[in-house]
């Protein structure tokens, strides 16, 4: 056997699920889920069902690709477990954050510096990603989830209000809310220091 079959051969042993794919598919989990546990439990879950599943697993995909795949099951699952109303706590510090940003007569307090970031080039550093995570974590749960499932996963706004059980109206106010908050988090903490 050549050095390229064993290398492709040695993903499909699911006995290297761990050291190929854990810490990828954990911080892929711990982006979205925003805890530790539940992101561990998840990626436990994906290898588990993994196992199950790979006698019908194709290969029309790189393995962790189709690992990737199952996660996302896990995490759709997990927020359609803890679908709830949103808190009027929540809501307030949403207002209030919010407010930060306007005077009483809907003015602006401060206008966005000018800024037009090329996606691309920020997709590739690795700080970047790290800062717009710490922005996230400032964001209320309910709206950190409705904009990373938008933005990040890129996922309908359909699939999103029933995930979530929010309606369409209130996912927009959400992601706006969240828009507004990340810029300003990232005008201070990367765009400022760039």
């Amino acid at each position: 056997m050549n050095d390229q079959n064993k290398s492709s051969n040695k993903g499909n042993d699911p006995s290297q699920w761990v050291d190929l794919h854990g810490s990828y598919l954990y911080h892929y989990a711990l982006s979205r889920l925003r805890n530790p546990d539940l992101a561990e439990n998840a990626v436990q879950e994906t290898f588990l069902a993994g196992l199950e599943s790979r006698p019908s697993f194709a290969g029309k995909s790189s393995e962790r690709t189709w690992l990737i795949g199952i996660l996302k099951h896990k995490i759709v699952d997990h927020y359609r477990k803890n679908k709830r109303e949103i808190s009027a706590s929540e809501i307030n510090d949403d207002q209030e954050a919010l407010d930060s940003f306007f005077e009483e007569n809907d003015k602006p307090k401060k206008f966005p510096s000018g800024w037009i970031p090329d996606a691309r080039e920020l997709a590739g550093q690795n700080e970047f990603w790290l800062v717009l995570d710490e922005c996230l974590k400032k964001l209320p749960q309910h709206t950190a989830d409705a904009f990373t499932l938008r933005e990040i996963d890129e996922m309908d706004t359909e699939s999103i209000c029933k995930l979530l059980g929010i309606s369409s109206t209130n996912l927009w106010v959400m992601l706006h809310r969240a828009r507004l908050q990340l810029r300003a988090c990232l005008e201070k903490n990367w765009f400022e220091n760039k």
